[in-house]
């Protein structure tokens, strides 16, 4: 068994790769956090709800000889709605279409019957090499991480899968972040650029700004609210009538939920939650934006959204 840390001597001859990556693993289990730390941006919402992730977020990390495109899906779980179903089927039409594949096992939690899942899952996945990334690694000692890494490599062998690489990684402590693109670049196909110098993400920005307004509206309703709440945005329009150097770009976005008794929990006393999620939000889309904004939210019920097919679509799923 190979464990990486640290990084191996660069080849002599300049070849230039570009291609893309996807971090798999059970929700939760790190994969938007390892993103953003790739890429240096938050580009891919973090939330220590599961399942928060519902688009492919594609984070771009740009180095003089490559580009490594990341894809960042949804944790792949047993499905129980509808919604549940798609967003396994998106996993799997992912994995088919990328040129790695990165396996979040998070540290600190045994692996369990979630993570097997996922392993068998991909097993049957042959050409696609796969790296085995364990993360939230400054959560544990070195007995525990040691303990993981030997249980990682006894699954693999279990299921025929050989590991690419077993790669120990932190994200926020930012601990061997760089080493893992240094270990996923030479994966990559040789070829070109795929996107332009400067790009970070391909989302459409509509999309990136729902989801900072759906983690703003997460935080605080952890347990209440987890699946129930779909963020549209209706549209972004820059305020008319303002002098070149103080634009102001208005957003109007409607935050769903499934059931009228969930209003109150989202909008709060005197809508004093409702407005911290914009205030929250709205500073985060400014950054994203690099423009002033003001936000407009509304709170609308779309009854049962995560069970009818109509109301999927119209949310973007």
């Amino acid at each position: 068994m190979s464990v990486r840390t640290q990084s191996s001597e660069e080849p002599a001859e300049a070849v230039h790769r570009a291609g893309f990556a996807c971090f798999v693993g059970r929700p939760n289990a790190g994969k938007s956090t390892l993103t953003n730390a790739l890429v240096g941006q938050k580009v891919a919402i973090t939330s220590n709800r599961p399942q928060t992730t519902r688009h492919t977020v594609r984070g771009i990390v740009h180095r003089p000889d490559a580009q490594l495109i990341l894809v960042d899906t949804p944790g792949l779980h047993k499905p129980r709605t509808l919604l549940g179903e798609r967003l396994n089927d998106v996993v799997r039409t992912t994995w088919a279409e990328v040129d790695v594949i990165g396996f979040c096992l998070p540290a600190n939690e045994k692996l369990g019957p979630g993570d097997r899942f996922i392993a068998k899952e991909l097993a049957g996945i042959k050409k696609t090499p796969k790296v085995a990334i364990v993360t939230k690694t400054d959560l544990v000692d070195s007995k525990t991480l040691a303990e993981q890494l030997i249980a990682i490599d006894q699954l693999g062998k279990e299921l025929g899968i050989t590991w690419a690489e077993i790669v120990p990684v932190s994200a926020t402590a930012n601990q061997q972040v760089d080493l893992l693109a240094d270990l996923l670049i030479p994966l990559l196909p040789e070829g070109p650029a795929l996107y332009p110098e400067g790009d970070l993400t391909d989302e459409p920005e509509q999309v990136m700004v729902a989801e900072l307004i759906r983690e703003a509206a997460l935080e605080g309703v952890r347990d209440e609210l987890p699946h129930s709440i779909a963020v549209v945005v209706e549209e972004m329009l820059p305020r008319e009538d303002r002098p070149a150097d103080k634009p102001l770009l208005d957003i109007h976005a409607n935050v769903f939920i499934e059931r009228p008794s969930q209003k109150g929990i989202i909008i709060g006393p005197k809508g004093k939650r409702l407005k911290d999620v914009g205030i929250k939000s709205r500073k985060q889309i400014e950054a994203l934006l690099g423009t002033p904004v003001f936000l407009d939210l509304h709170v609308k019920v779309a009854k049962d959204w995560q069970r009818d097919p109509k109301q999927l679509r119209r949310l973007g799923f």
